[in-house]
C-alpha cells in the first residue's frame, strides 16, 4: 500500500522507460538497463552476533534482476562458508573481509570498508 493510496494526492508508480503506469507498462525487464558493477560501491564490514559469532556483511549493492543470490553463491564458495541474503544485505559466516574484497574487486565492484 502506497502512502497516499485512495486519496486525491495518490500518484501511482510509473515506468521509468515508457512513462506508462506500471500495470500498463509493456517494457520487459530485460530491456531495462542494469547499473554497471563499476558504478556500484559495496560496503563490507564485520558484525559480532550473540554468542561471539562473527558475520561478514556486504551492503549497498543493487539487486537488479536478482543478481544478489548468484553473487552470494559465488562468495560463499570462494570463502568456504555459509551465508544468507536478508533485506538486500549479503551475510557470510565468519571473518572473510579480505576474501570478499578481493572477489568483489575481481568482478568489478568498487569496495568500501
Amino acid at each position: 500500500m502506497r502512502l497516499f493510496e485512495g486519496t486525491p494526492f495518490d500518484r501511482p508508480p510509473r515506468c521509468e522507460k515508457c512513462d506508462q503506469l506500471e500495470e500498463e507498462c509493456v517494457c520487459s525487464p530485460e530491456e531495462m538497463p542494469l547499473t554497471p558493477v563499476d558504478q556500484q560501491v559495496a560496503s563490507i564490514f564485520l558484525e559480532k552476533r550473540k554468542r561471539g559469532k562473527i558475520v561478514t556483511l556486504i551492503r549497498d549493492l543493487l539487486d537488479e534482476r536478482d543478481v544478489l543470490p548468484e553473487l552470494l553463491t559465488r562468495l560463499k564458495s570462494q570463502c568456504g562458508a555459509g551465508g544468507a541474503l536478508k533485506n538486500g544485505t549479503l551475510e557470510i559466516q565468519g571473518d572473510h573481509i579480505a576474501k570478499v574484497r578481493e572477489e568483489l574487486q575481481s568482478i568489478g565492484y568498487r569496495v568500501k570498508g
